[in-house]
């Protein structure tokens, strides 16, 4: 069955449509936009059985639309655990007769209540988000007021008053095309460079956010910059000392990283993007 909507390019080239005189369909790529509430997950990717992740809820609800095998869900982006999406972009393969609506409708519907889909839509054979992303963003957000145990399910507590300029000032030493060892931890032989295109540190009243966007991360680097930032809001270090332990490549603060719970994957953009060779880790 052929979709509506042909003149979008995320649908040319699916590796098939269902057949018409009641043959079988055959299997279509899809690709869709995951929110999901990180708290209770030990990450995205699938792990050990009986380990609650992001990755397998999604396969789980997929089996059971289909025949009960299962259908491979790849991720852009490998969120650790405890930290939240609100734009992870996934793609899978399905065989069905579903169109993409009826497909979200009906994954949603079997989906717990912390994993949502939406804006699915069938793609070209192939598609990996992962290396299909132009660039990543991530925010780290800060309660930096008192105690709030609804705000803090979603964000750091912090007391002592952050200097969000300083932060700011200083998150520029990661801006840019650098070997981020200090910041991040290298998976097997690959490179320890990535580019990122911004950092920013923003206030409104008790509300700290920092919003770090590249185009790919070394593992827990996000979560990593930020306790060296908030090192920084407390006049821990300064932006010369940020600049001088990121280029010695060495664990900055000792390998400190700030809590899951503060972080979320904001947006994946796709789209031909610069340092192909620069994949991501996962995470953050």
């Amino acid at each position: 069955m052929r979709e509506r909507g042909a003149q979008d390019p995320t649908r040319r080239g699916a590796e098939g449509q269902a057949t018409k005189g009641g043959r079988e369909p055959a299997a279509v790529r899809f690709r869709a936009t995951v929110e999901y509430d990180g708290t209770d997950f030990a990450g995205f990717q699938i792990q050990r059985s009986g380990t609650r992740t992001v990755q397998g809820e999604l396969e789980t609800a997929l089996a059971r639309l289909g025949d009960g095998a299962r259908h491979v869900v790849e991720g852009a982006g490998r969120t650790d655990a405890g930290v939240h999406a609100l734009g992870q972009v996934i793609a899978f393969t399905f065989t069905g007769r579903q169109t993409a609506p009826q497909l979200e409708t009906a994954i949603n519907g079997l989906l717990p209540p912390d994993v949502a889909v939406r804006d699915v839509r069938r793609a070209v054979s192939g598609f990996n988000p992962r290396r299909a992303a132009r660039y990543r963003e991530y925010r780290y957000t800060i309660w930096n007021g008192p105690h709030s145990p609804l705000r803090e399910r979603y964000a750091l507590g912090v007391r002592v008053p952050l200097d969000a300029a300083a932060m700011e000032r200083a998150g520029q030493a990661f801006a840019g095309r650098h070997d981020f060892s200090a910041v991040g931890t290298v998976v097997g032989d690959r490179s320890p460079v990535r580019t990122v295109h911004l950092v920013r540190v923003r206030r409104q009243g008790s509300l700290v956010t920092i919003d770090v966007r590249a185009n790919a991360f070394l593992r827990g680097m996000v979560r990593r910059i930020v306790a060296v930032l908030l090192d920084v809001g407390r006049g821990m270090v300064n932006e010369q000392q940020v600049r001088e332990a990121l280029a010695a490549r060495t664990p900055a603060r000792n390998g400190a990283s700030a809590p899951a719970r503060g972080l979320c994957l904001r947006r994946v953009v796709l789209g031909r993007r610069d340092g192909m060779d620069e994949l991501n880790d996962g995470d953050d």
